[in-house]
Formats: structure tokens, C-alpha cells, sequence
């Protein structure tokens, strides 16, 4: 049998969901995409799950679609690979998920790569990382983001700089350009990202979903929808287990111990 395309791995409250066809620079099929979604679910829904760290096995992050897998797959209403139980890693169909994703990149960094990195809210790229979005190459447009949300991240003219050229980019530019928060030495970006979703899943977990749920609703739906669903939120908040908790170590001044009611 031959391994599964998505490796997935629990590490206390984060899950790890390690891309796994590094001999085609894990390029994505439709069992790596349909697998991929199907790990997003398991993070949504599994309540002891508070953090995903997306990675790669291999010296690539990934190559970008398998074109010759995905394109006969691509129908009248597009692409289809999200089942029953899965989210969409790009969120752009159906409800995202619900939790924080941190992803770690090295090597090449193409296309879908790039639209998971504009999709998750940290990120974290090795030195050496090349990027680019050529989807104009090949004779389609980015399609899980890239037009929506990387001129939000890095600017108008930063985005069409590069998605409508297809151009590489180094680590560097990705950093100025905001898309990636930390640029470490080569190796290092697995470790780098864990710190960081470590340091999340240490926190309160419903404060830190309502968090990213109440920034979500300002950018897809604008300030005052944001803003309406704060006091509500913080009722919600005061009222958990979790509040009584961080109340009670700031008190004393010892680790709060959350547990996620």
C-alpha cells in the first residue's frame, strides 16, 4: 500500500498535517486535495484539537496542482475534492475553519501553496523558500484565494505584481510583503511554527476561536458586523469556565490551566 498523501499527527492540543508525495514536490492531486480538506475537518471539529501547523515532508513545500490529475476533474461548476466531513483548506467554499492555522514552507512554494499561506493566519518560510503564483502560465487564474486575499495581505500593486506575471519571489519579498510573518534558517521553519502554535494552544481556546471568528466577520463582512458581534461575544466569553480560570491565575499569578468551556 502506499502511504497516505496527508499525514496527520497529534502533538497535545495542535495537529500536525504534513503534505506527503515529496517525490512530486507534493504537488496536489485529488487525493491529496480531498485528504488535505478531510484533516481541516478533523481540526475543526475535535474539541481537544486548538491549533493545526500545516508542513511538508520533503524538501518542498509543494509544486502547485497536478494539472494532469486535477484538470479532466475540473467540471461545469468547477473543481470539486471537499467530502462530507472536510472543510476547504482555502476557504473559499463553505464555512472555514475554526481554529488557528499556522504553515511552515521551504523549497518551492507554488500556487495553492501560496493561497494556504494567505488562507491560515501565521506563517513561516526557511530562507532558501521560492514562491510564485503562475496560474497565468498555464492558462487559468488563481482559484483558492489568491485574487481576494493577496492584494489584502501585501497591496494592490505588491499582488498584481506577481499573480498577474507569475514571476518568482524570495523570502524576503514575502516577508516584506507581509505574507509570511518569520523568515528562519533552512530546517528550522517546522520547529519555528510549532513555537508559535504552542504558544496559541496554550491560551484560552473559545476566547482565541471568538478572536479569529470576530476578525473573520470584519474582513468578509466589514467593521460594523464585527463590532455588532463583540459585546455578545464578550457576555459569552465572561460566562465561560475558561474566564474563570484566567481570572483566577492572574489572581494568584500562576499558568492558567484552560480547559476549553
Amino acid at each position: 500500500m502506499s502511504e497516505p498523501k496527508i499525514l496527520t499527527e497529534r502533538r497535545g492540543h495542535v495537529l500536525l498535517i504534513g503534505l506527503n508525495r515529496p517525490e512530486k514536490r507534493n504537488a496536489a492531486d485529488y487525493e491529496l486535495l480531498n485528504a488535505l480538506a478531510e484533516a481541516y475537518g478533523e481540526l475543526d471539529r475535535d474539541p481537544e484539537l486548538r491549533v493545526g501547523v500545516v508542513h511538508a515532508i520533503g524538501d518542498h513545500f509543494t509544486g502547485g496542482l497536478d494539472l494532469a490529475d486535477v484538470g479532466p476533474r475540473i467540471g461545469p461548476e468547477g473543481l470539486s475534492f471537499i467530502g462530507d466531513s472536510g472543510v476547504d483548506p482555502w476557504g473559499v467554499s463553505g464555512p472555514r475553519v475554526r481554529k488557528p492555522v499556522v504553515v511552515a514552507v521551504q523549497g518551492t512554494c507554488l500556487t495553492l501553496g501560496i493561497e494556504l499561506i494567505l488562507a491560515a493566519d501565521v506563517a513561516v518560510a526557511a530562507r532558501s523558500t521560492t514562491f510564485a503564483q503562475i496560474e497565468v502560465a498555464r492558462g487559468i487564474l488563481p482559484f483558492g484565494g489568491a485574487t481576494i486575499r493577496f492584494p489584502r495581505a501585501a497591496g494592490w500593486g505588491n499582488a498584481m505584481r506577481y499573480i498577474l506575471t507569475g514571476d518568482p519571489f524570495d523570502a524576503a519579498e514575502a516577508y516584506r510583503m507581509g505574507l509570511v510573518q518569520q523568515v528562519v534558517d533552512d530546517g528550522a521553519q517546522l520547529d519555528a511554527a510549532l513555537a508559535i502554535a504552542d504558544r496559541i494552544a496554550a491560551q484560552a481556546p473559545l476566547a482565541v476561536q471568538a478572536t479569529l471568528a470576530n476578525a473573520v466577520i470584519a474582513v468578509r463582512d466589514g467593521d460594523a458586523a464585527a463590532e455588532a458581534a463583540l459585546q455578545p461575544e464578550l457576555v459569552r466569553m465572561a460566562g465561560s469556565e475558561d474566564a474563570r480560570i484566567g481570572m483566577q491565575a492572574f489572581l494568584t499569578r500562576t499558568p492558567a490551566e484552560f480547559v476549553g468551556r
